[in-house]
């Protein structure tokens, strides 16, 4: 979907400044914030793409004021909220209003090899892929209303695959609960002055298409 998360290649967001010796948690709650998304991630009760989702659907004001981990916690909000795992009130209230569901959750037992899981995304083929290394491509210009990974500033621009990473679960269907449906994945170069005129000192941004995404030109 087209809103603020999508950031890249946009101006008048001021400057990148990392924080030297940052530590994993600014905030006790942060570590929560994780406990919590990784507890309930094992549950299943959605994917990886659809809380991705999820945090699309901030506000632009509240997007882009809050941190990393607020909205990690407003996206575990919105996804409980959504299954029916709790109720308006008792977020407002901070406690139960009736017994809760019983769920594989993670156990303390159970959290390093969590932590260890990569969970692949790579997946047998359907077909054979359409490109390889050197094809002249197009990224298409779609504005999907819900998840995608194809960035806007690369829409409807040329490019030229230089790898081809493989089958992979597919976001934009994975997001929609409709499927991994899974599609061949591309890391496509893009030429700066393609994306932002004569006026970038940028020589090229490589970025992963999947092949939905891609025309041949």
């Amino acid at each position: 979907m087209n809103t603020v998360h999508d950031m890249g290649g946009q101006q008048n967001y001021g400057a990148v400044a990392p924080e030297a010796d940052e530590p994993v948690f600014h905030h006790d709650w942060e570590r929560r914030v994780l406990a919590m998304n990784l507890a309930m991630g094992a549950t299943k009760l959605w994917n990886i793409d659809q809380g991705r989702a999820a945090v699309e659907k901030l506000p632009p004001a509240q997007y882009v004021a809050s941190s990393y981990y607020e909205k990690w916690f407003v996206r575990l909000q919105h996804l409980l909220l959504e299954r029916g795992l709790v109720q308006p009130a008792e977020l407002e209230e901070g406690r139960a209003r009736e017994p809760g569901r019983k769920l594989d959750v993670l156990t303390a037992d159970r959290v390093a090899a969590a932590l260890a899981n990569r969970r692949a995304s790579e997946r047998e083929p359907l077909s054979a892929a359409r490109f390889a290394a050197g094809d002249r491509v197009r990224a298409r210009n779609i504005h999907p209303r819900s998840h995608t990974r194809l960035p806007l500033y690369c829409r409807d621009k040329p490019g030229t695959i230089a790898l081809v990473h493989g089958a992979h679960v597919f976001p934009d269907t994975n997001a929609l609960g409709a499927g991994e449906q899974p599609q061949w994945l591309y890391a496509v170069r893009f030429e700066a002055a393609d994306l932002w005129g004569a006026d970038t000192t940028a020589a090229a941004v490589y970025v992963d298409c999947f092949e939905p995404y891609l025309l041949p030109r």
